[in-house]
């Protein structure tokens, strides 16, 4: 079956496990309604989970806000600079075989996100704050293979700047969430780029990823309820990364074609 952006189910072998994705218009308003439910505006529970993140901040010790910061920073610069992020392109074929692929990766990683949260969190401050550079490490390589399971992927400056942008976009908070989708758009669209990975503002980037995930995070660092919120809180947390890394390449799917 083709359409436009490419071919979607091939016409002469589908196998019974595939995810089938019906035709091209059928991507495009799933992706469009999902585009609509991230550019809602901020609601009142964005608002009041502002003080409730004050709150558990202040009982979290300065050392643990430290390592946080700086597993976040590294984390960027290693999406900028490292070899270790990468995964290996898969030849290019169907979309439904990519989300096929995609998907296994996503069920994987966030299974294995949740058994490390559940463990850290039932290890107070120390482990929970060992959490967050592991946890990290296990949704940049999931995007990384979710991109490559579409055939994208590889060093240049270019894919590791659609990495960090999908990145963004998944953890950005409500009254950001438009500007950080225009910017994949622009990205998708090949305009406003800055001309070196090192340019992009990843100050900003780390700034709203720590802002998104603290609430939940920190909740995990607290007595008695650690473990099962560290679970709990991983296995979203990915999960969201993951659905955003599938529609991200979905919307780039649609712009490149096979």
């Amino acid at each position: 079956m083709t359409g436009q952006g490419g071919e979607l189910v091939p016409p002469d072998a589908v196998p019974a496990d595939l995810v089938r994705v019906a035709d091209a218009r059928a991507v495009r308003a799933e992706v469009e309604a999902w585009r609509a439910r991230l550019l809602r505006p901020p609601g009142l529970w964005d608002r009041a989970t502002r003080g409730t993140q004050d709150r558990i901040n202040r009982v979290i010790p300065e050392r643990v806000h430290a390592a946080i910061t700086a597993g976040v920073e590294a984390m960027t610069k290693g999406i900028l600079t490292g070899a270790d992020v990468l995964a290996r392109p898969a030849p290019r074929g169907s979309l439904a075989a990519a989300e096929a692929r995609s998907r296994a990766v996503l069920k994987a990683h966030r299974n294995a996100a949740s058994v490390e949260g559940g463990v850290a969190g039932a290890g107070g401050f120390l482990l929970a704050a060992a959490d967050f550079p592991a946890l990290m490490a296990i949704k940049v390589r999931m995007l990384a293979e979710i991109v490559a399971a579409h055939g994208w992927g590889g060093g240049s400056a270019r894919e590791r700047l659609f990495l960090l942008h999908v990145f963004h976009l998944a953890f950005a908070g409500a009254r950001r969430r438009p500007e950080a989708l225009r910017a994949l758009d622009d990205w998708i669209a090949g305009v406003n780029q800055p001309d070196l990975v090192a340019d992009y503002d990843w100050r900003t980037f780390q700034i709203e990823y720590r802002d998104h995930i603290d609430l939940a995070k920190l909740a995990q660092m607290l007595p008695v309820v650690g473990a099962p919120v560290g679970a709990v809180v991983n296995w979203r947390l990915t999960e969201r990364l993951g659905e955003t890394a599938i529609m991200a390449c979905r919307m780039r799917w649609l712009a490149e074609g096979p």
